[in-house]
């Protein structure tokens, strides 16, 4: 089934139009708050349990609007709602990125390194050092190299990154307890406070 979307513009015309508006922001709370729509409210993708969340709905009938980023990992969580029966769910095209670009509302905090760039800084280290030890202490060296390659290559092909989903659960991408009393981070199904 493919993945429905929605422009920022349209969803915030929505919003203005006063509809109802349930938006799942899946990035780690750290890039949450860096950056997040105003509307929006923090479930992490790998806290994201679609059964459990739907369960804990005021309306099911009512469409679901989830962003991330720029769009990738919101249309990963679509397919988890897919594939948990719910299909009223729509990925916000161009996600974060599109919404501020546009001008539309949004809530500015703290500075963070993306989850993209850390798997992208992550992966070029591990090759470098790959091959620095490969040429200077043992030819076999050379396949974490390969290894953080054929890693990209899968993640290229199947839209998922495991470097990704490790990085997000790093101490650095989390909030600390005194943190989180000034934005919402929500788990699973819990309402926004």
């Amino acid at each position: 089934m493919p993945i429905a979307t929605i422009s920022s513009k349209q969803l915030f015309e929505l919003h203005q139009a006063g509809t109802e508006i349930e938006l799942i922001d899946v990035r780690t709370p750290v890039e949450f708050r860096e950056v997040h729509v105003t509307l929006a409210r923090n479930v992490p993708l790998d806290r994201l349990h679609p059964a459990e969340l739907t369960a804990g709905r005021n309306s099911s009938s009512q469409p679901l609007y989830i962003i991330c980023r720029s769009g990738n990992r919101s249309r990963q969580a679509c397919e988890m709602f897919h594939a948990a029966g719910v299909t009223n769910v729509f990925s916000v095209d161009g996600g974060t990125q599109a919404w501020d670009q546009a001008g539309l509302p949004v809530v500015r905090g703290k500075k963070a390194i993306s989850l993209d760039r850390q798997v992208r800084i992550a992966a070029g280290s591990l090759v470098v050092i790959g091959v620095m030890l490969g040429a200077s202490v043992h030819a076999y060296w050379y396949g974490l190299s390969a290894f953080v390659g054929a890693g990209l290559v899968f993640a290229g092909i199947t839209d998922t990154c495991g470097m990704g989903m490790l990085l997000s659960r790093m101490p650095w991408n989390q909030l600390h307890t005194a943190e989180t009393n000034s934005i919402t981070v929500c788990s699973i199904g819990q309402p926004k406070a």
